[in-house]
């Protein structure tokens, strides 16, 4: 097999660039200024070296950078973060998904700013569609989180931040090209801040059928992709109002490329995938006269799907939405906050109609309530409790606990676990893989969700090597227990099914992170051990696709 090396050339212009805030040093202090950081995921006050829940953050430097390297997903700014693995589902169209600590994509949860926009018939190609130009910040949180977001965080979350306008203006246009066929074209402008000031983010993205090696099929599929998403912000007397429309086109091919460019007409084989969905985003915030925070979200989603492969054409249309209210406040050294949440999820096949469609319809409710307290200056404790009510598979109480120790200014210590579930769903990685053909619908009557129980243990120390030289060391261990695994299962008919015939998946590993600075200079260096096993009365095995 012959290969080949890609090149590409990209080009990033910025006009009236951002300027961030910068606090802790004066004009003589020159490099070493420290840009102001405010973490979102967590709802509460505290600096980011106070939060007592473990926070991983790409900050716009590092997202700029990645945007650089990748501008047309968010595969390699996620992949390169230590524990997180991003996995190629399928070889033909470049299907993706989040591995968190070695747990199945399906156990990660995927949101932007803050609301589930990414799931279901989405999830696989959501990674593949989200470029970054527009993003601000990234916020990781491995580990059960499933207090403010809902019990589907099993392995953790990932909160993709979008840009906001700042006191001045800002447009940047990136132009990139590789020798593979792709192309990437974005723009995004932010007017300046004011009463009423937006956002607009706008890119084509496209690549033609490329195959390294002599096997006559793609290892890039070929897609055109368009993406606008513009966003409108209102601010007026302790109120805050923000709109943001969202819509995404593409068209995907992959398989044999002579097909694919038209030089035969009858393939050895293909896979076609052409995706349409739109997405709203409303937060609405006022500040109340008692000091408390009230807000209000709400966010609309409709994905259509389809799926051509020789012989067999599928197609569905799915529509869900996410509702919220929530106050939170703060009382000496407590953070609270409190709220509600409501998901809706509905999901129509419309090609083929068989005597079993694969159609459903579900919701569900969630109350929730957290609060985080600074004890002393070395302890601080955050704790969480969860009730949902699901309309198919009952009510699940879901508590969650972390604790903050430093004792010194280098040092620090940080325990976590909590509890999450998941409900089954047919709009899974492992359905589309078969294009959802000649699988049974879920058996509800028979299956129940997911549960889980997980804990992480984080161990931080900064080392004062010389005058311009520090090392700051990271050393994480996890484990996470999920009972009744879904699986999609082969029955003797070549039907498929949903079942559950293992008793827990058992995922237990550790995370190293070391970061050199040196004067300018940062070297990063990380490692991931991780051991998943699937585990039954009978035997246990390694968990398919994850290596030890």
């Amino acid at each position: 097999m012959h290969y080949k090396n890609i090149v590409t050339i990209s080009f990033l212009l910025f006009v009236n660039p951002p300027v961030y805030s910068l606090s802790g040093a004066d004009e003589s202090e020159s490099f070493e200024s420290i840009e102001e950081i405010t973490i979102i995921s967590t709802r509460n006050n505290l600096s980011f070296e106070q939060q007592p829940t473990r926070i991983e953050l790409l900050g716009s430097e590092e997202v700029n950078e990645k945007a650089n390297m990748k501008p047309g997903d968010i595969r390699m700014l996620l992949n390169e973060i230590t524990g997180i693995h991003v996995q190629q589902t399928s070889p033909i169209t470049f299907n993706s998904s989040i591995r968190i600590q070695g747990l199945d994509g399906k156990y990660t949860q995927l949101l932007l700013d803050g609301m589930p926009l990414y799931g279901g018939l989405s999830a696989g190609l959501g990674l593949l569609q989200i470029p970054p130009l527009d993003l601000e910040q990234v916020e990781v949180i491995k580990g059960a989180n499933s207090t403010l977001y809902g019990g589907g965080a099993i392995a953790g979350l990932v909160n993709l931040i979008t840009k906001k306008p700042k006191n001045e203006s800002e447009t940047s246009v990136m132009l990139n090209k590789t020798s593979a066929g792709g192309m990437d074209v974005s723009s995004f402008h932010a007017s300046e801040k004011s009463s009423v000031s937006s956002t607009v983010f706008v890119s084509y993205n496209k690549n033609n059928a490329y195959g390294p090696d002599e096997s006559g099929f793609s290892a890039i599929p070929k897609f055109n992709r368009w993406t606008i998403n513009p966003k409108l912000f209102i601010e007026a007397s302790g109120t805050e109002l923000s709109f943001g429309f969202n819509a995404v086109g593409e068209n995907r091919i992959g398989g044999d490329l002579s097909y694919i460019s038209r030089n035969k007409n009858t393939p050895t084989y293909f896979e076609k995938i052409g995706t349409d969905r739109i997405s709203t985003q409303l937060n609405y915030l006022k500040q109340l006269n008692n000091g408390k925070e009230f807000t209000a979200r709400n966010s609309l989603n409709y994905t259509k799907q389809s799926i051509s492969i020789p012989n067999y054409d599928f197609q569905g249309i799915q529509k869900s939405s996410f509702s919220e209210l929530n106050i939170a406040g703060s009382q000496n050294q407590l953070d609270w906050t409190a709220g509600l949440n409501f998901w809706t999820d509905e999901f129509e096949q419309e090609i083929p109609i068989s005597d079993q469609p694969l159609n459903f319809s579900d919701s569900s409710f969630g109350i929730f309530t957290q609060g985080s307290l600074i004890i002393d200056n070395h302890w601080s404790i955050e704790t969480g409790l969860r009730l949902d009510s699901t309309s198919e598979y009952g009510n699940f109480f879901l508590p969650r606990l972390s604790i903050l120790l430093t004792p010194n200014n280098l040092t620090s210590i940080r325990l976590g676990g909590g509890m999450g579930y998941k409900k089954p769903t047919l709009l899974s990685d492992d359905a589309q893989r078969l294009q959802y053909r000649d699988i049974i619908p879920i058996d509800k009557d028979h299956l129940k969700a997911e549960e889980s129980f997980g804990l992480n243990l984080d161990f931080n120390r900064i080392f004062d090597i010389s005058s311009d030289a520090t090392l700051n060391a990271n050393l994480l261990l996890f484990y996470t227990q999920v009972k009744d695994p879904l699986r999609l299962t082969e029955l003797e008919n070549k039907q498929y099914a949903f079942t559950q015939p293992d008793d827990y998946v058992d995922s237990k590993g550790s995370e190293l992170n070391l970061i050199w600075r040196h004067n300018n200079f940062k070297y990063f260096l990380g490692y991931t051990y991780a051991d998943v096993q699937i585990k039954n009365s009978i035997d246990s095995r390694y968990e398919p696709l994850m290596p030890k």
